[in-house]
């Protein structure tokens, strides 16, 4: 147990139905809309948001590395026209996985963070080196 708590969860790879208006004639539409490395980008008062958040549209987090910002966005009705109500989840990699732990170690990535004051609770340490900064690319 890592001892940390849940404050929002974001689904950033799955497929989901809904309906969108088509494009082409104006209806909505039944969609099955899949993100891959993105989120749901809700604007205020959709139905399918929570009541919660009807107000405010649906919270967007778009994460960045270990060494760049992140931002927490609201959706608005731009992203239902451009994207189905997407936006990205971050930035994505510049390095595969594999590279990352082959050419980035993790012990150095820990005492980096260290010495910014930056805690790190990692189920496995070996797991930094495919989550550092120089993996991704910046927001």
């Amino acid at each position: 147990d890592l001892k940390m708590h849940m404050v929002y969860d974001v689904a950033h790879n799955i497929a989901k139905r809904e309906e969108h208006v088509d494009p082409a004639d104006g209806q909505r539409k039944p969609a099955l809309v899949h993100r891959k490395g993105a989120t749901r980008s809700f604007p205020p008062g959709h139905p399918a948001l929570p009541e919660v958040y009807r107000d405010v549209g649906q919270p967007v987090l778009i994460g960045g590395s270990m060494g760049t910002c992140s931002y927490v966005l609201a959706g608005n009705s731009e992203a239902m026209e451009l994207s189905f109500g997407s936006t990205c989840h971050g930035a994505g990699r510049q390095m595969s996985r594999a590279e990352s732990k082959r050419n980035i170690s993790s012990q150095a990535v820990l005492a980096k963070l260290r010495s910014q004051g930056i805690e790190v609770r990692v189920a496995s340490p070996k797991l930094v080196a495919e989550e550092a900064d120089e993996s991704y690319k910046d927001v």
